[in-house]
């Protein structure tokens, strides 16, 4: 669920004169691109609406966009209006700067997770996630952090939009207790009734026949057999070496997306942005992905692994016509 779609018409563009907008609150904290300024300033086609928050006149995003229009001497833009709160303004501020234009850094989506986990705090982690470009994984370490020892309570909304328990144990218990005393109940009943997902239901009446708690017993991890000392060594230098390639890696693709996104031929029209939004997810850190991999429930790990290596073959597929398309061209 986005705030984009939901409370705002881009097809409704207004001109408004420029000196009746005001810029301050962006969650970028470097400032204004100056770099990124004169590249729009370069560009001949019509550049989009600046998202403007009607209540306040502040500038959602944009901001680059209406710096250029100033150094060209312009007195209006256009503007389409965004109705809503401050908080959700702000929310809809940083998904716009995560799906085009000069892209957040990382310790500014860190920064704006843990602003909007304190503005809605009944968000998911996916939720936010989804709204800052962070894993689900990071998010749900910085509410972690912010909380403290505080136990997590209540309900979250979902990306669906669906209200579920933050602790889904109580859910569990009481589905369980639901399935023994009415087993003809379906499982959308029984989720309805314990505020749980259909998944939940099956898992939890699948326990129950087969004799076992509603509740997963906790995962132990098998500890790892120790090395002998003349083993450590090489593997302290492998592991470091190992490592050092990742991150080298991980950083190549950071470096080669973020040129992509400065290109205004792919930031401005659809398809790029799709492109745009599609490589940013190759992007995450090894530690990420394991946290996106650690969150996936074991019902759904299978599944998951075959769309992965499906989308592995979609992306080879790419390169190749990709590649073959540099050869024909060059």
């Amino acid at each position: 669920m986005q705030l984009g779609q939901a409370q705002f018409e881009q097809g409704l563009v207004v001109e408004v004169e420029i000196g009746s907008l005001v810029v301050e609150g962006s969650p970028r904290s470097a400032g204004e691109d100056q770099d990124h300024i004169q590249a729009l300033l370069e560009v001949r086609a019509p550049l989009p609406p600046v998202l403007v928050h009607r209540q306040t006149m502040r500038v959602i995003d944009g901001i680059h966009r209406l710096r250029a229009a100033q150094l060209r001497g312009d007195d209006k833009i256009a503007v389409a209006y965004f109705d809503g709160s401050e908080s959700d303004a702000f929310v809809l501020a940083v998904e716009s700067n995560i799906t085009h234009g000069l892209p957040l850094s990382m310790a500014d989506r860190k920064t704006a997770a843990s602003r909007i986990i304190t503005s809605h705090p009944q968000w998911s982690d996916r939720m936010i996630a989804s709204a800052t470009g962070l894993s689900p994984g990071t998010v749900s370490e910085i509410r972690r952090r912010a909380a403290g020892d505080t136990p997590a309570e209540g309900s979250r909304i979902g990306q669906d939009g669906r209200v579920r328990p933050v602790n889904s144990a109580a859910g569990r218990e009481l589905a369980g207790q639901l399935i023994r005393e009415n087993p003809g109940l379906s499982l959308r009943q029984i989720a309805r009734a314990a505020r749980i997902s259909p998944e939940t239901a099956r898992d939890v009446r699948n326990r129950i026949h087969r004799g076992e708690d509603p509740l997963p017993k906790p995962r132990v991890r098998a500890r790892p057999k120790p090395r002998t000392p003349a083993e450590e060594p090489n593997r302290n230098r492998a592991a470091v070496a190992e490592q050092a390639t990742g991150t080298a890696r991980i950083a190549a693709r950071v470096a080669a997306v973020d040129r992509l996104k400065s290109d205004p031929a792919l930031r401005f029209s659809e398809t790029g942005r799709t492109l745009l939004r599609l490589l940013n997810l190759h992007t995450l850190s090894g530690a990420e992905w394991q946290a996106i991999i650690d969150s996936v429930p074991p019902h759904c790990t299978s599944v998951v692994a075959d769309l992965a290596h499906a989308c592995a073959g979609v992306w080879g597929e790419v390169a190749a016509r990709m590649e073959h398309q540099t050869v024909r061209h060059g």
